[in-house]
């Protein structure tokens, strides 16, 4: 923001460009709106943000974010707790359950493999998988990371200790979207869709 402005006020843009997906001129018109609020629902906002903060943790069993000891999607007796689907972020649970198809459990890596970028196993929850396959009773792992060069590298990291150990791994089918049209997909995409075909 330019110097005449209020430095508080500038201040206050650059902490929201530093969300992400927030350029400076959306954090620019986001900083004038919270001064165009009354004090009280400032104090609202800000409150709820250090409400979240403090309250909201990792769930004790499959790490997604809840302000319980466990979540309702592991406290849920009627889920099937045998299929555990593994995904990077807790949004990938929403879009999960977006659906209303999948029945299983979940477990959150927060993150993936990417060792230029520091992020080794010890980084992630892969320990926390672990330790929930040994207590028993799981039979299949469902490798849910993104069709990315670190997606695969986590997903074959985490088959690879699975396998050993008697647990189904499976990975997620990747392809054409629905309504998607040949002549604008990409090579990679093509590849993928005849690989995971369907007979019929």
């Amino acid at each position: 923001m330019a110097d005449h402005n209020a430095l508080p006020l500038i201040i206050l843009a650059e902490k929201f460009a530093s969300l992400p997906g927030i350029g400076m001129k959306s954090a620019q018109r986001l900083a004038y709106h919270v001064m165009s609020m009354d004090t009280a629902a400032v104090e609202e906002f800000a409150q709820a943000l250090v409400n979240a903060k403090k309250n909201v943790h990792c769930c004790s069993v499959c790490c997604n974010l809840t302000e319980r000891e466990i979540c309702p999607i592991c406290g849920d007796a009627e889920r099937d707790h045998s299929v555990i689907c593994v995904v990077e972020t807790p949004k990938d649970v929403t879009a999960f359950e977006r659906t209303r198809e999948y029945s299983g459990v979940y477990h959150v890596l927060h993150g993936l493999l990417s060792p230029i970028d520091g992020v080794t196993p010890d980084k992630l929850h892969i320990k926390e998988l672990l330790a929930r396959i040994a207590k028993g009773g799981i039979e299949e792992v469902i490798m849910a990371t993104n069709p990315t060069v670190e997606g695969d590298a986590t997903a074959l990291y985490v088959a690879g200790l699975l396998k050993p150990l008697g647990i189904k791994v499976s990975r997620l089918a990747f392809g054409l979207p629905v309504g998607g049209m040949l002549e604008y997909a990409d090579e990679v995409t093509l590849f993928k869709a005849l690989e995971n075909r369907n007979y019929i």
